[in-house]
């Protein structure tokens, strides 16, 4: 009868956590997708935002949370297989959830590095090394600029093709980590792209359409919010630490993703999308995500 009575009993907070995490079944690098967009959330009641814009990200950890819910009580090789795949466009929202938070500035920093820039175009040949060939050296950075955000697609389709899935993980954590590290500290050093704060300056000598669509897409989908560090080298470097991570021994692969992301850093200074510091601050993070995720894989701590 005492047992009947009595009232049942609460369920505790770490068993709570369990029975979510057996729900969801979040991977290491989705619970630093979740992470990120909640630390977007949080830091994003700071600003004056719409209503609209202020629903916008804070719903999207919850969304996420459903989304893998979803996916894990309906489980199939497939759909394991679009997951990964659809975590990729999260680093898009991610990138223009931060444009919502603040507008970049006329940094004092500018000045210094437009200088070393110039010293590097110009003293150290560069722009000349560039142009020496005419418009092919060009068009190639330009064409690696654009084609950036197809780099994590093509890397995760690469490490199915070889039968890699079981190292997925571990590519995807360093990728997410170096990245949205990267866009983390937008907001925190707001920075005017070179472009923009010295229009007409030292622009490159050919155009083409890989630069005419680079350009529009800049003037069009790009956000304000800072070009310190540079989310397309923090991207590309981070996709190539992250195959390091996960296939050593596929040196091809991996030297291929350096390959690009060497263009991408050098069309970011060329094309005056960004300072040379912007790139190699990414340079700095993503190795440092390379690090932590070969550290944590020694361990046998990724999944």
């Amino acid at each position: 009868m005492n047992s009947l009575l009595q009232a049942p009993s609460l369920v505790s907070a770490p068993s709570l956590q369990r029975r979510l995490s057996l729900q969801i079944a979040p991977r290491d690098y989705e619970k630093l997708i979740l992470l990120f967009f909640c630390l977007v959330a949080a830091v994003s009641w700071r600003w004056v935002l719409p209503l609209d814009a202020q629903l916008r990200i804070v719903a999207m950890p919850p969304l996420i949370l459903a989304f893998w819910a979803i996916e894990k009580a309906h489980s199939r090789p497939w759909t394991r297989v679009a997951r990964d795949f659809l975590a990729l466009g999260l680093i898009v929202p991610g990138y223009w959830s931060l444009g919502l938070l603040s507008t970049a500035q006329f940094s004092p920093w500018q000045p210094i590095w437009i200088g070393w820039d110039r010293i590097l175009l110009y003293d150290f040949g560069m722009k000349a090394g560039v142009e020496g060939l005419g418009s092919t050296i060009p068009f190639v950075l330009e064409l690696a600029y654009l084609l950036l955000y197809a780099f994590p697609p093509a890397a995760l389709l690469t490490l199915n093709l070889i039968q890699q899935r079981s190292r997925i993980g571990r590519y995807l954590f360093v990728l997410f980590l170096g990245t949205f590290t990267a866009y983390l500290l937008l907001p925190v050093w707001p920075v005017s792209s070179p472009r923009l704060a010295y229009p007409g300056a030292d622009l490159p000598l050919f155009e083409g359409f890989p630069r005419n669509i680079n350009v529009w897409m800049l003037d069009h989908l790009d956000i304000l919010t800072s070009a310190f560090p540079s989310g397309h080298v923090a991207v590309a470097v981070s996709n190539a630490f992250g195959l390091l991570v996960a296939v050593p021994s596929r040196h091809k692969i991996w030297g291929a993703a350096f390959g690009a992301a060497g263009l991408v850093y050098a069309a970011t200074i060329y094309g005056r999308y960004h300072y040379a510091m912007d790139g190699l601050a990414s340079i700095v993070i993503a190795t440092a995500a390379w690090r932590v995720g070969a550290w944590l894989d020694a361990r046998g701590r990724l999944s």
